[in-house]
């Protein structure tokens, strides 16, 4: 685990690095491990704490995750977050986003540029298993990757070759050294929630009748995301034939109809990802192809008005562009058509 560890760490390796510690078995450890590679390789480690204020023990879980800093001989820091369930997000889609926002907040406070994610092989075999259940293809079974790139933070994820049983020896192996034991989130086995659902009904069906299963599902991830890269690189190649704007918010709409059905929707959902905008679902990203397949020769209709996340996808002069609102920025485009 601590080859893990180090095997991914940033090179060249920074001088200060940090942890996401909630206090349970899995961050704890990753904050112990990460404290003896410090000490080995001479770089500062930062405990961050997110209280999330869902859980009526969330202070106490912020208490016992600074004490273990301090028996590590690490700086922990906390911020807390009000988190607030938007229309089209689910509560845990809700707390993993502001848990990130706060994250990337006490970062940049303490100037890091890295920190550390303790996700192993049963959380990335369960991610695996939920996108396919929603029907997710390459891009989403790829599920969490190694490093990832977010509000300017690189997050690492060391452990995900790691089953959890290896975890919860060394917990237990460092509860009886030391005496100090992780908390335990309710929510966690609360199967109201989807991924505790996956957890608590069928991975014990799956652990029993197909026991590598998460393995496999492990290997399909790190397939998926080799796929992923390759079309990355062709969507990357197609846009660039599409004359897309300087700020690639724009691209011609002749040239994207030139593309095979499958390459329009590849470049599509690269668009809006270079963009910042979530995806589509697969019946959106349809009726969009299906809509911009309709338009006018010249690609000049005032009616297309597509609204996705806070912007609109509309189309004016050939061209199908990005805009924040109906107001004076597609005025202009239709005005100078």
């Amino acid at each position: 685990m601590l080859e893990a560890l180090e095997q991914a760490l940033p090179s060249p390796q920074p001088d200060r690095i940090a942890v996401a510690l909630s206090g349970g078995a899995d961050s704890a450890m990753l904050a112990a491990h990460a404290a003896l590679a410090a000490r080995k390789r001479g770089f500062v480690v930062h405990c961050l704490h997110v209280h999330h204020g869902l859980q009526d023990r969330a202070d106490g879980w912020r208490d016992h995750a600074h004490d273990l800093a301090l028996r590590l001989g690490l700086p922990c820091h906390t911020r807390r977050v009000c988190v607030t369930q938007a229309r089209d997000l689910g509560m845990e889609a809700a707390a993993r986003d502001a848990r990130y926002q706060a994250l990337a907040a006490l970062a940049r406070e303490i100037k890091v540029a890295h920190i550390l994610l303790a996700h192993h092989r049963n959380d990335q075999s369960e991610t695996v298993l939920l996108r396919l259940l929603r029907g997710a293809g390459p891009e989403g079974l790829a599920a969490m990757a190694p490093r990832m790139q977010r509000d300017g933070i690189a997050y690492l994820r060391p452990w995900l070759d790691i089953d959890r049983t290896m975890i919860l020896e060394q917990a237990a192996a460092f509860t009886t050294i030391s005496g100090w034991s992780p908390v335990h989130d309710p929510t966690n086995a609360d199967d109201k929630y989807t991924r505790a659902a996956v957890r608590e009904r069928l991975a014990p069906v799956l652990d029993e009748r197909w026991p590598g299963w998460r393995g496999v599902l492990t290997r399909l991830a790190r397939q998926s995301a080799d796929t992923r890269a390759v079309l990355g690189e062709v969507a990357a190649a197609d846009f660039a034939g599409l004359a897309p704007s300087p700020d690639g918010r724009s691209f011609s709409l002749a040239a994207w109809r030139q593309l095979s059905m499958a390459r329009q929707a590849l470049v599509l959902r690269y668009w809006l990802a270079q963009s910042g905008l979530r995806m589509p679902s697969d019946a959106r990203l349809q009726d969009l192809m299906r809509q911009l397949r309709q338009l006018h020769a010249l690609g000049h209709d005032r009616q297309m008005r597509v609204k996705h996340g806070a912007d609109f996808i509309l189309c004016a002069r050939g061209r199908v562009y990005l805009a924040e609102e109906r107001g004076s920025e597609y005025g202009a485009l239709n005005a100078e058509g």
